[in-house]
């Protein structure tokens, strides 16, 4: 059981980065204090310094995750100065919790830096999150503004939208007294508060709320079978297959005018990026939707250097500088 369950996240080595660098990010004027967000790096300081009124993207991570996981996907967007915020949680709460702190984080987000536009990116579990924040499923606080749904767009990555496999028997209702109670105790020490809201009859998954008037929605998933995160001597040693898109398919969370799919080939860990390999593909993606901005020709070279120190993948000739023509 606990092995099912758990691998029904993706793991991610941890990265303990310093502060970013400021790339060509418009110079803050304003610094804010809001519980669950922070810079994109496992720095403990918290606060977040921005430039007023421009739009913010905010990442949300998986399970196994941290903030420092998205500080190069963070890096790409500064590279086109786009500001970013990471979304910090307990990835084993449950998810209406989490979803409820990321929509009261992104509300005052907006009110006390002028109103920009926010875009809520998340990826894996915190797709799941980033979507049910920005439903009418979750009461706003009544101490914070009405949000201003118009400035939101949201763009999740590899949900598993209609529960996760892995966590299948612990939606079967009609075991829990035939275990005297012990399936239901075992799914709850394995993953915590969040197993009610992961398996296939969830009302987390059956009833995922509409979307707030006025979000647009890029849904991307991933084609992950016979994908391979590491692998030597032509044997995969790690897989990078976590959900199928059976998992991540979901007609509740896909229909109406404002629904964007994507469909990518590509791994569960692949698409984001990692310390092997930078998330070309979905850069392609973003760019295409207009979520990342294009990359002019001039800095194409730069770019790809950047990317290449960012995600750890320098070779002699990338540490080189650039030469100027």
């Amino acid at each position: 059981m606990s092995a099912c369950l758990l691998v029904g996240c993706a793991s991610y080595d941890p990265i303990v980065a310093p502060d970013l660098e400021p790339g060509r990010l418009p110079p803050p004027d304003v610094t804010l204090s809001i519980a669950g967000l922070g810079p994109c790096t496992d720095n403990p300081d918290r606060s977040l310094h921005l430039k007023a009124g421009e739009p913010v993207t905010v990442l949300v991570h998986g399970c196994f995750g941290s903030s420092g996981q998205f500080r190069a996907l963070a890096q790409v967007l500064a590279f086109q100065g786009q500001q970013s915020a990471c979304f910090t949680y307990d990835d084993r709460a449950a998810l209406d919790d989490s979803a409820g702190a990321l929509r009261s984080a992104a509300t005052q987000l907006t009110a006390l830096s002028g109103g920009p536009p926010v875009t809520v990116v998340g990826h894996s579990q915190g797709a799941l999150i980033a979507r049910r924040a920005l439903t009418d499923a979750v009461e706003p606080a009544p101490s914070l503004p009405a949000p201003q749904a118009v400035n939101w767009r949201l763009v999740t990555i590899s949900g598993p939208f209609s529960g996760i496999d892995a966590a299948s028997t612990c939606g079967k209702n009609w075991l829990y007294p035939l275990t005297l109670g012990l399936l239901p105790l075992s799914c709850h020490i394995f993953t915590g508060p969040k197993w009610k809201d992961i398996t296939f009859s969830s009302d987390f998954i059956t009833e995922p709320g509409q979307l707030l008037a006025g979000v647009n929605y890029l849904k991307i998933d991933t084609a992950e079978e016979g994908t391979c995160r590491r692998e030597a001597n032509g044997r995969c040693l790690e897989s990078d297959d976590i959900f199928s898109l059976a998992e991540q398919r979901n007609a509740r969370v896909e229909t109406g005018a404002a629904v964007d799919r994507v469909q990518v080939q590509a791994g569960h860990v692949e698409i984001v990026g990692d310390k092997l390999r930078a998330p070309t593909k979905l850069i392609t993606v973003l760019q295409d939707k207009g979520v990342l901005r294009l990359v002019a020709a001039s800095r194409r070279e730069a770019f790809e250097r950047m990317l290449a120190v960012a995600y750890g993948l320098q070779s002699d000739a990338l540490r080189r500088p650039a030469v100027s023509r």
